[in-house]
């Protein structure tokens, strides 16, 4: 049997709490974010974030879980049926925080910064990877237009495995996004399949900006009037006209990075 201290009625009221912040809107009324996931959690403590709250069920722990759990203070056990309803994976690790929605700061750059704008993009999965692309890739921070994926959506932070929490991110009207970039002297690159120039071909040094628009439609007009625009070349011989946005990001920000070394 569980312990006194165990949560396990389904009917709870942080139960039925958790399970509504896993919508967009509940999180943005209360200003905070949901985290799931040992090696998540793990990146958003290294990040300096503290959390308002955690919940654990170690019948579900993995190494990652165990490990970060037996970390943090203040833990509410939850049971598993319990954790399973507040859970949005399949298959999940048992331990689960509530963090205050991180401020949207974007660090003075760096001579070679390069800065990846997102337009319409909606898929938590692509902006996920992206963000770990970004990541890996030494991105000095994405930009989130308007009102596109939720950044810090629990799916998004899942996909990028933890690395919105290490590479500056912010959720910014498109004016806003705009000014910020030229204050500080970013070229501004649309990349779209209809443009002439490969993305080899052009200069990518310097402090750019990429920016990248949903596979269905793209760009808008207005975010094609760039310095410049670039495309990745498909094989002649091959039957895709277009590339996953997420695989192009990635292509496209590793260039940049071989051009500055």
């Amino acid at each position: 049997m569980s312990g006194p201290d165990v949560i396990t009625s389904l009917q709870n009221p942080q139960v039925k709490h958790l399970v509504k912040l896993r919508a967009r809107r509940d999180r943005e009324a209360h200003g905070v974010i949901l985290v799931e996931g040992g090696r998540e959690i793990a990146r958003a403590l290294q990040a300096g974030l503290n959390p308002q709250a955690v919940f654990s069920c170690p019948a579900l722990h993995s190494p990652d879980a165990a490990a970060t759990a037996a970390s943090l203070a203040g833990v509410t056990e939850l049971s598993r049926p319990a954790f399973e309803k507040v859970s949005g994976r399949e298959n999940p690790d048992g331990l689960l925080a509530v963090f205050p929605t991180p401020a949207p700061v974007l660090p003075e750059p760096g001579a070679d910064a390069v800065v990846v704008l997102l337009h319409g993009l909606e898929k938590p999965g692509n902006v996920g990877a992206i963000l770990r692309t970004a990541d890996a890739a030494g991105a000095h921070a994405v930009i989130v237009l308007g009102r596109g994926a939720d950044p810090y959506s629990p799916n998004v932070i899942r996909a990028s495995q933890g690395s919105v929490f290490r590479v500056p991110v912010a959720a910014l009207p498109e004016d806003a996004a705009l000014e910020w970039l030229r204050a500080h002297g970013f070229r501004t690159v649309a990349c779209t399949p209809d443009a002439p120039r490969t993305y080899w071909d052009a200069d990518l040094t310097g402090r750019v900006a990429l920016l990248f628009g949903t596979e269905h439609e793209g760009l808008p007009e207005s975010w094609r009037q760039t310095d410049q625009a670039v495309s990745i070349p498909m094989y002649a011989a091959g039957s895709a006209d277009s590339l996953n946005v997420a695989t192009a990001a990635a292509l496209v920000m590793f260039e940049c990075r071989r051009q500055a070394r």
